[in-house]
This record gives structure tokens, C-alpha cells and sequence, in this order.
């Protein structure tokens, strides 16, 4: 289900599932992958919309930052859901 992603979108993927390199993933390159998959949205309240299949979810703007722990796991939850895990 990833064969329309780029290369550098499933190595994305692949940072976002892997334990040991999840730590060190920065917003954009999440925010691209997501954009590839679904819809993301900005809210006027310093919010982000991300839609990936029928589930939404709503984070604050991580801005130019990497992504912490458990937005890993969070988006982990929604991609797997979209069925673009990995393995899947």
C-alpha cells in the first residue's frame, strides 16, 4: 500500500516504526509524509489537523522541532490503522 510514496517518504515510514531511530525524526519530514497519505491541516488555534484514512487526529504544532515520543506512537496508531505500517 506504500508503492505511491517516494523513497524518501517509506524511509520516513520506516524512522517513524523503528524503536531505536524514532527519536530523532523532525516535524517536516513527518509532515511530509503525512501530507503524501492524507490531509494535514493547520488550525487557527496553533493546532494541526492530520487525517489519514477515516481517523483524525489533532496535535499541537511541533513547529520546527522533532517529534516526541508519543506523537511517534500516536502516528504509529494512525498509520497502522490507514494500514501503511511497515509490515503491513
Amino acid at each position: 500500500m506504500t508503492e505511491h510514496l517516494s523513497h524518501h517518504h517509506r524511509e520516513t515510514l520506516a524512522h517513524l516504526f523503528d524503536h531505536q531511530q524514532a527519536s530523532n525524526i523532525h516535524w517536516r519530514e513527518v509532515r511530509h509524509l503525512l501530507e503524501a497519505v492524507g490531509t494535514v491541516t493547520e488550525e487557527h488555534n496553533g493546532k494541526v489537523k492530520i487525517t489519514v484514512g477515516e481517523r483524525t487526529m489533532v496535535i499541537t504544532d511541533p513547529g520546527r522541532h522533532e517529534v516526541d515520543r508519543q506523537l511517534v506512537v500516536d502516528l504509529r496508531h494512525l498509520l497502522t490503522d490507514a494500514g501503511l505500517a511497515p509490515d503491513a
